[in-house]
């Protein structure tokens, strides 16, 4: 596939995109927004890709940002349209039927760590920094960072970070449980793959139902979420799928999951 700031590139059903603005540390314009949008509705509706991998060009960048030029012409009407877009490309993200892995290389501020954040797992190399600076330029996080850093960090560190502007080194975002994983750069991007190898081994309609669920935390109160459950799970159960899972624990062999 042919963008003018992504690369595609398709391996054994893993799909890994680079965002590819190095002159911008990968900062993300509305071009940009754009082409992830008309990627990610393919992604959804193509079944021979299992799992898709997200990073940044080199290694200074994951992504630094949305474009600064872009955002000083905004205005309060404009403003929403611009924030209401970015929302709707990276629930798309989040919502995607296969797992969504970011591998943050460098600096993911702004606009980039909402990008992470709309990501399933994060790994991240050791160099790699993470924030919401927003307040820094008078404006806040508008791609869904108020509301996805708080359900991921809880909302005292949220809000320290989101008012301070404060950056999140790789450890601390470790700890504090932003991302899964740390690696050293030249490790990053193999231990993403292997992870995802490991991904395309499973079911892939036990993944995706998986996900689904989990996704329904955020919106569903408790009893609503293990009703919800318990529904991905009876469509599970007499798939050929779960009939080849079964089948192959109860034989002492290994499954063999159509892909």
């Amino acid at each position: 596939m042919d963008y003018k700031n992504l690369l595609f590139e398709l391996t054994d059903n893993i799909a890994k995109i680079t965002i590819n603005r190095p002159e911008k540390l990968n900062a993300l314009n509305n071009e940009t927004l754009v082409e992830l949008n008309d990627l990610f509705d393919f992604l959804q509706e193509t079944d021979t890709i299992s799992v898709v991998i997200i990073t940044g060009f080199g290694e200074k960048a994951f992504v630094a940002g949305a474009d600064i030029k872009e955002l000083s012409n905004l205005n309060g009407k404009s403003g929403v349209v611009f924030s209401l877009f970015g929302q709707s490309v990276f629930n798309k993200i989040e919502n995607l039927n296969k797992p969504v892995i970011a591998a943050v290389n460098g600096f993911a501020l702004g606009g980039g760590c909402e990008l992470a954040l709309a990501c399933h797992i994060r790994y991240a190399s050791e160099n790699a920094k993470f924030g919401q600076p927003e307040v820094n330029l008078g404006i806040i996080p508008g791609y869904g960072g108020t509301q996805r850093l708080t359900r991921q960090i809880g909302k005292g560190r949220a809000i320290e970070y989101i008012l301070s502007g404060d950056l999140i080194p790789a450890q601390e975002a470790f700890r504090i449980g932003l991302v899964n994983k740390v690696f050293t750069i030249e490790e990053l991007l193999p231990k993403t793959i292997e992870l995802a190898e490991k991904i395309i081994t499973k079911g892939k309609n036990a993944i995706a139902k998986s996900l689904k669920s989990i996704n329904a935390v955020d919106s569903l109160p408790l009893s609503e979420g293990l009703k919800f459950e318990a529904l991905q799970f009876g469509n599970c159960c007499g798939s050929d799928e779960f009939i080849e899972g079964t089948s192959a624990f109860l034989e002492k062999r290994k499954a063999n999951f159509e892909r």
